[in-house]
């Protein structure tokens, strides 16, 4: 039987058919969805923020398709068939994050209204405050934009069997993910434009039930042909990864000790706490998950929505143990990271397997298209979020209150949010074709540093410090923005890191280019404390005092009184 991968025809000829026809029935649903949305959009409470009249059940759906992207179904999965333990530790912080959104959901949906410029905004200087977290909500969601679009992009022409050299409807495989990323970007403008968060909002909920309801089946299936004994699944996988014990044990990624090089050694170590700070912290303050809290009617239901969230994204990531071992066992992790050294197609590939020995080559075709079609979903599901969060932003704060003194007309500002999503959605485009031959893998991990060291300090001190004032924002926004971009640059992510045997750059830049001075992949480790470094000098140098305002601030945000119920 023809496998993932292989030249299009005979029995994957069928899986295209069948790939495409799911795709096809979701994307219709959806603007249909969007359209619908349209007819009941007419204010900014309604494009920004769904009217406020979504429920904590609905709300707590929603935000498990906005954190599942496909970094978490295809990705963690992917790096568990490949490296065991250690890919089951994004799990942990991804998880992890959640702990601390649940105290902050009530007091930032308290406080805000619609971005999260609202909540500094409140208490100081509106105009500065509102640019400085204007320019690092559209960095944050462009840099997310762009990895998940090359992403699928990337996962479109493995899918179709491209990456071999072949062609589907005579379309080669760059030309496959140039189309893939243009029509991902042409419908995820389309969502924000007709349908806003209403639209954004009902995407996330029929992803979340899709990609909740496949990987329990995938779940079943796996520990099912292991009559449900983990042990036994965990050994087969050991045993199929060519690492054997250590397969299952920390430091085959991450951490990893470096014989004779202590140094090594140690950064390599630093380099894991830094990643798992970036998660948990980044995730609190990430705008898309931010503006979520707003579509419920108060803080109370916030919070219940991010209890359901919990539930279901511990639930996932509990699966995706199954998956990434269940993979490596039935698939093995050689045949996978000839496929993808990333581990991206251990899902599809564990499908296609699980197809093909529960009911031959049709269930293998019908499976491997039904992950392929929720893996699509799943992008465009979050690049739609991102994309609202994104034009929110810069119609509320940019346009709105500093363009326009705070005085605009509803109409005006909806149509500024659609007119920007156009901007932003095309700009990603652009930049998504340009490099959709490099490993952007890193930009996911950079948006979440920058959320956490740029986002979460203005967060934090904005509620819980009295000191706190315009200069801090402006200090501890483009202070942490600075330092994680310029870690970045400098670290072997960039450049400096070569194939010992080829020779070949394992950076982002040519191997002649290397401009490496920070020793770590992660930069969040050191970006965070500057942040708030920033912050709170900025703060102290300042000459600024409304402690008036702190109060009121707090009282709100603590019983919800005088929180925007529009």
């Amino acid at each position: 039987m023809d496998t993932l991968g292989s030249t299009p025809g005979g029995q994957f000829g069928v899986t295209h058919a069948w790939t495409v026809g799911l795709c096809a029935l979701f994307v219709l649903v959806t603007l249909a969805i969007a359209v619908r949305a349209r007819r009941t959009t007419r204010g900014t409470v309604d494009f920004y923020a769904g009217g406020r009249g979504f429920s904590s059940a609905q709300n707590g759906l929603a935000l498990t398709g906005d954190y599942l992207s496909a970094a978490s179904f295809l990705g963690i999965a992917g790096m568990i068939s490949l490296q065991g333990y250690d890919g089951f530790l994004y799990s942990i912080g991804f998880l992890m994050a959640w702990l601390l959104v649940l105290p902050m959901a009530q007091l930032v949906r308290n406080t805000g209204r619609f971005t999260m410029a609202d909540l500094p905004a409140f208490r100081m200087r509106r105009m500065r405050v509102r640019l400085a977290c204007t320019v690092s909500t559209v960095t944050v969601c462009v840099f997310y934009l762009v990895a998940q679009m090359v992403g699928a992009g990337a996962l479109v022409a493995v899918l179709l069997g491209l990456h071999g050299g072949g062609t589907f409807l005579g379309m080669s495989a760059d030309h496959a993910r140039t189309g893939a990323i243009v029509l991902v970007g042409v419908l995820m403008i389309a969502y924000v434009m007709y349908g806003g968060m209403k639209a954004a909002t009902w995407l996330q909920i029929i992803k979340a039930v899709l990609l909740l309801a496949v990987t329990g089946l995938l779940t079943v299936l796996v520990l099912a042909l292991f009559s449900f004994d983990p042990r036994a699944l965990l050994g087969e996988a050991a045993g199929a990864s060519g690492h054997g014990r250590a397969f299952l044990e920390p430091g085959l990624r991450f951490g990893a000790e470096v014989p004779g090089d202590p140094a090594r050694t140690l950064f390599n170590k630093l380099d894991l706490v830094s990643l798992g700070l970036a998660l948990v912290l980044g995730t609190v303050a990430l705008p898309h998950v931010l503006i979520r809290f707003y579509t419920v009617p108060d803080g109370r239901a916030a919070r219940t929505s991010v209890n359901r969230a919990i539930t279901m994204v511990g639930a996932f990531y509990l699966m995706t143990l199954a998956l990434g071992f269940g993979a490596a066992a039935l698939v093995g992790s050689e045949r996978i990271a000839a496929m993808d050294p990333s581990g991206n197609t251990a899902v599809p590939m564990l499908a296609e397997e699980l197809g093909r020995l529960f009911a031959g080559p049709v269930g293998a075709s019908v499976l491997l298209a039904l992950v392929s079609a929720v893996a699509l979903a799943t992008i465009l599901a979050v690049v739609a979020s991102l994309t609202l969060a994104s034009s929110s932003s810069v119609a509320h704060d940019l346009f709105g209150h500093i363009l326009m003194w705070g005085r605009p007309r509803e109409s005006q500002e909806v149509g500024a949010a659609r007119l920007s999503a156009c901007v932003i959605g095309g700009v990603a485009v652009l930049l998504a074709v340009q490099v959709r031959d490099q490993n952007v893998a890193f930009l996911v991990g950079l948006a979440f540093a920058v959320a956490a060291a740029a986002n979460l300090p203005v967060i934090v001190l904005t509620m819980f410090w009295r000191r706190f004032n315009t200069r801090g924002v402006e200090w501890g926004v483009y202070g942490g923005l600075s330092a994680t971009l310029l870690l970045m640059l400098l670290s072997p992510v960039v450049s400096g890191r070569t194939d010992p045997v080829t020779g070949e750059s394992l950076s982002v830049l040519p191997a002649w280019i290397d401009i490496q001075l920070f020793p770590m992949e992660n930069p969040a480790l050191l970006a965070v404390p500057v942040g708030f470094a920033c912050a709170v000098v900025g703060s102290l140098l300042s000459p600024e005092r409304d402690t008036a305002r702190f109060t009121e601030l707090r009282v709100r945000s603590l019983t919800g009184w005088g929180a925007d119920r529009d």
